[in-house]
C-alpha cells in the first residue's frame, strides 16, 4: 500500500495554528493525536520551544481554541491540549476519509503530513487540497508491500505452511517433501514455488533496505 508525505500551507486557509507557528517560527509543533467531530476537534500538541510561557499566553488569547488545558512546561517543550472548532487544514483529511500517521509536523506554517492509503484514497485527498485552495507539495511517495501483497496466494500458502510446520527451524522439522504433501504438489514443484516465494521477499527486503 502506497505512503505519501505532503507538504502543506496552513495559512493559505486563514489555519490560525498555522499562524501562530509562523509567530515561533523556530519551533517544531508536533501534533501527536486528534480526534475529529463534527463540528469540533481535541488535539494534543507537543512544541518544541523554549518560549513556552509567551506560547501558552498566545493559545490562551486566541479565540478558536475553545478550551486548553496544560499538560506540562519547560524550558525546551510545552505539552497541551486543546479544543477548537475551526481546522480548516483538516477538512480535505476529513473529506476524503483518510487518517494521517502522527505525529504531524508543523513548522512557520507548513504542515508534513504522512498518509497510507489506496492510490484511491490518496488521489481523493490531493484533490481536496486543490478544492480547497491550500498549496502543497509531495515531498515522498513510496510503494510498500506486506507479505501478502508481494505474493500470489499459493506463494503465500506455502510460506505459511513452512513456518508453521518448521521448515525454517534449525534444525528443520519439516522436510520440503512434506510440505508438497501437505500442499498436495510433487516436491519438485513445491521446490518452485519455494523459490519464486523466497526470491520475492528477499528482493522486497533489499529494496526496501536500499531506500
Amino acid at each position: 500500500m502506497p505512503q505519501i508525505q505532503v507538504k502543506l500551507d496552513g495559512t493559505a486557509v486563514d489555519g490560525w495554528l498555522a499562524t501562530i507557528s509562523t509567530e515561533f517560527p523556530d519551533a517544531e509543533f508536533r501534533l501527536l493525536a486528534t480526534q475529529l467531530r463534527d463540528t469540533t476537534a481535541f488535539v494534543i500538541l507537543e512544541v518544541l520551544t523554549s518560549k513556552g510561557n509567551a506560547l501558552i499566553r498566545r493559545f490562551e488569547n486566541t479565540p478558536e481554541v475553545d478550551t486548553i488545558e496544560v499538560y506540562h512546561t519547560d524550558e525546551r517543550m510545552v505539552l497541551l491540549q486543546f479544543q477548537t472548532s475551526a481546522m480548516k487544514s483538516y477538512d480535505p483529511l476529513r473529506r476524503s476519509k483518510n487518517i494521517s500517521i502522527y505525529p504531524t509536523i508543523l513548522r512557520d506554517g507548513w504542515f508534513s503530513v504522512e498518509l497510507t492509503a489506496s492510490h484511491e484514497r490518496l488521489s481523493k485527498y490531493t484533490d481536496e487540497l486543490a478544492a480547497a485552495g491550500i498549496p502543497y507539495e509531495i515531498v515522498s511517495l513510496v510503494q510498500s508491500h506486506t507479505a501478502s501483497e508481494m505474493l500470489t496466494d499459493r506463494q503465500w500458502e506455502f510460506i505459511i505452511e513452512a513456518v508453521e510446520r518448521g521448515f525454517y527451524d534449525t534444525p528443520r522439522r519439516c522436510t520440503l517433501a512434506e510440505l508438497g504433501d501437505i500442499l498436495e504438489i510433487h516436491k519438485s514443484a513445491a521446490s518452485r514455488l519455494r523459490h519464486r516465494a523466497e526470491s520475492r521477499i528477499i528482493k522486497n527486503f533489499v529494496a526496501q533496505a536500499a531506500q
